[in-house]
């Protein structure tokens, strides 16, 4: 007998679960997954993660949270090779996400990947019109995820969580400062080493044999 969540109130019918759909290109280039996080500065010292959470620079830090502000995580990640190109960056208005995108762009031709459709979620930033014209420039295609579906920008999203394991809370940082100079090599090491477990273990260097050649 189905559980009582497997059926539909209203019929009594049994209801087919939802199987999640996974997609993947078939080379570098045919989309490419662009996102933000936004991410806490650390405080000068360290806050608790390096002091403990009942410590005085804790309670400074939480003091201080506010003053302290935020930092930006600008993601561009291709879908086949999960080749990433990121940046800290102090906002994500559309001046700054305009420029983030031609850069991205920029460094994948300089790769030998030609970017045919960039997929974004809603935000404002990426609706905006300087945003896109920088896409329509070079005739790429702007797609964008449906509303309260972030999952449909699932790649950049694991990204997030992969760089939010291994490089932003992986150690006790004294500083933003500090961190900001570990994020280089470890985006180098994700992109050139890192087993990635969505593409058979390779590392996405691994599946971009330009990248392989240009940068190891």
């Amino acid at each position: 007998m189905p559980a009582l969540a497997d059926i539909d109130q209203a019929t009594g019918l049994p209801v087919r679960p939802t199987v999640p759909v996974r997609y993947e290109k078939t080379a570098p280039g045919e989309l490419v997954h662009v996102d933000i996080k936004k991410q806490g500065r650390i405080p000068d010292g360290g806050g608790w993660r390096a002091h403990g959470r009942g410590s005085a620079q804790a309670k400074t830090g939480r003091a201080a949270a506010r003053p302290r502000g935020y930092r930006y995580l600008h993601h561009a990640v291709d879908d086949y090779s999960r080749v990433a190109y990121s940046e800290i960056l102090d906002d994500e208005r559309k001046q700054t996400a305009a420029g983030f995108i031609d850069r991205a762009l920029a460094f994948f031709t300089s790769i030998g990947v030609s970017v045919a459709a960039v997929m974004t979620d809603n935000g404002s930033c990426y609706r905006s019109a300087l945003f896109n014209d920088v896409l329509t420039s070079d005739g790429i295609k702007h797609r964008q995820t449906r509303p309260y579906r972030p999952q449909t920008n699932g790649k950049v999203e694991r990204f997030n969580r992969i760089l939010a394991n291994e490089w932003a809370y992986s150690r006790p940082y004294t500083s933003e400062t500090e961190r900001e100079q570990a994020y280089t090599a470890w985006l180098h090491h994700y992109n050139h080493y890192r087993p990635h477990t969505g593409i058979g273990g390779q590392a996405p260097s691994e599946r971009d044999h330009n990248l392989t050649g240009q940068y190891n």
